[in-house]
């Protein structure tokens, strides 16, 4: 019988992501029994203790052994994590080691949203591309800069590595996990059965972009914020160059350094989000808000806002803002 371990790491971490992923993967193991299979999964949790409490005590959760116990296994779920990293990986120290031995006997590793901070610490995703919820993704790249983070990308599927974005999203990387472990009738079962959309593959419009300033570098903090105060104005790279006393390259590359975007796709992503917030809470036109945030082009705005969020500017306004008048 083939081996599904989902780990309960010591610590208060997500409860949910735990439960969600045993009943979701049960549901579809039961369901591909019935259809006459026989290559059926043993599904388990495992932990480091008998007993690990949630939430102040208010849950726990009992593993059903050890993972020390578990000698080889197919696939392990590493679940999302409570909010203090570096904790976490100081108090699963052996849980990583054990994760790292299992995926040299050819065991597959997912991890669910902030999992991938436990995921990062075997050094396993050294050199490949990661996701994990949007709001994190920056601490991620700075903890493990050798990490590709992709903080768009609700799934990345690398040899075997498997990592998704955040909170509830998680439901849409169990059901690529059916679709990978059973079949696709499987996974489409799952989906109705749960009511789980199939097929995201993007976390790109729920991000709220805020921009990362827990750098130092003070000369860089003041473009940020002179680029948030003057977002309906036309600013060129140039122009911020010349007015910080900046050569443009020397810019480009502070930039890069301190926020992980060059000026201009920070300044592209700022004025993407002050127009979602206005089609969310306006009745602006598409064009109204465009040529409030200084674009002239109403193509070009199109093809860049999808590009950045993954809907065109009507699908978003429809989707996030009912009362809003269907015009263009």
């Amino acid at each position: 019988m083939k081996h599904i371990t989902i780990l309960v790491p010591n610590g208060d971490n997500n409860l949910s992501s735990i439960v969600g992923a045993y009943k979701i993967l049960s549901r579809a193991n039961r369901y591909w029994m019935e259809l006459g299979n026989k290559n059926c999964y043993k599904i388990e949790l495992a932990g480091s203790s008998k007993k690990i409490e949630f939430h102040d005590g208010l849950f726990s959760a009992q593993p059903h052994q050890r993972f020390t116990n578990i000698q080889s296994t197919q696939l392990i779920i590493i679940p999302s994590l409570q909010h203090n990293y570096e904790k976490a990986v100081h108090m699963n120290q052996d849980l990583i080691h054990w994760i790292g031995e299992q995926h040299a006997k050819g065991a597959e590793i997912a991890s669910i949203c902030t999992g991938a901070f436990l995921l990062a610490a075997t050094g396993l995703l050294t050199n490949r591309h990661c996701s994990t919820h949007w709001a994190f993704a920056a601490t991620l790249q700075n903890l493990y800069p050798a990490i590709k983070v992709q903080p768009d990308q609700l799934i990345t599927d690398e040899n075997g590595l498997y990592t998704n974005g955040g909170a509830y999203s998680f439901l849409n990387l169990l059901l690529y996990l059916v679709e990978k472990y059973f079949d696709r009738p499987t996974a489409i079962y799952c989906s109705k059965v749960f009511q789980i959309e199939m097929d995201r593959t993007r976390q790109s419009e729920f991000i709220l972009f805020n921009g990362l300033k827990t750098h130092t570098d003070e000369t860089i903090l003041q473009v940020q914020a002179f680029m948030e105060t003057n977002l309906r104005t036309t600013l060129s790279i140039e122009q911020l160059a010349t007015s910080f006393s900046i050569g443009r390259r020397s810019l480009d590359r502070r930039f890069s350094k301190a926020t992980g975007h060059t000026p201009l796709e920070y300044l592209q992503r700022l004025k993407i989000e002050a127009a979602k917030k206005a089609f969310e809470t306006s009745r602006q036109t598409i064009a109204e808000v465009m040529y409030d945030l200084g674009y002239t082009d109403i193509k070009s705005f199109r093809e860049l806002f999808k590009k950045i969020t993954g809907l065109s500017p009507m699908e978003y306004r429809k989707k996030y803002n009912k009362t809003a008048l269907v015009i263009s």
